[in-house]
């Protein structure tokens, strides 16, 4: 009888581990799209500045449109300030990976994910993006051994 299959490791979530996961998990839009939120709040705050209304309320609007221009602009560097800002960061995780899912466990957050709650395993270049019901979750290959990556690889 075969033994079931078991792997534990531990890695610490730094920037380096936080900047791969952005890099692997979000896709860039080069369009004008993701700024049309922006256009429309500066928009609205120029109009308002030539309505008979508050010119504060008209400046807030721009601001806000200037403000959500950044956010565009500078995603992935406000992203990773807030995730090394927040508890989870510089703290050791253990991931465990069996016949029942991943396991992680860290000092604020346990999480599993099954593997029958996973709708899609994707391969990057550094690792896999795991969608499953309660999101989109994304495992590192430094944290893995080739065995690991394999048994995965055959969970697609």
């Amino acid at each position: 009888m075969p033994t079931p299959y078991s792997y534990s490791t531990t890695y610490i979530l730094d920037k380096a581990h936080f900047d791969e996961c952005y890099t692997q998990s979000v896709v860039p839009d080069p369009t004008l799209k993701p700024y049309y939120k922006a256009i429309g709040l500066a928009l609205i705050g120029i109009a308002l500045i030539f309505a008979d209304i508050s010119l504060y309320l008209a400046y807030f609007f721009v601001g806000l449109g200037v403000i959500e221009a950044l956010n565009v602009k500078y995603h992935k560097a406000w992203w990773l300030m807030r995730q090394m800002m927040s508890k989870a960061a510089s703290n050791e995780v253990t991931l465990t990976i069996d016949e029942q899912g991943i396991h992680t466990q860290s000092m604020s957050v346990t999480s599993q994910i099954l593997w029958t709650d996973i709708y899609r395993i994707k391969e990057t270049e550094k690792g896999f993006l795991i969608t499953h019901k309660a999101g989109t979750s994304y495992v590192s290959l430094r944290s893995l051994d080739d065995a690991a990556a394999a048994y995965i690889k055959t969970k697609i």
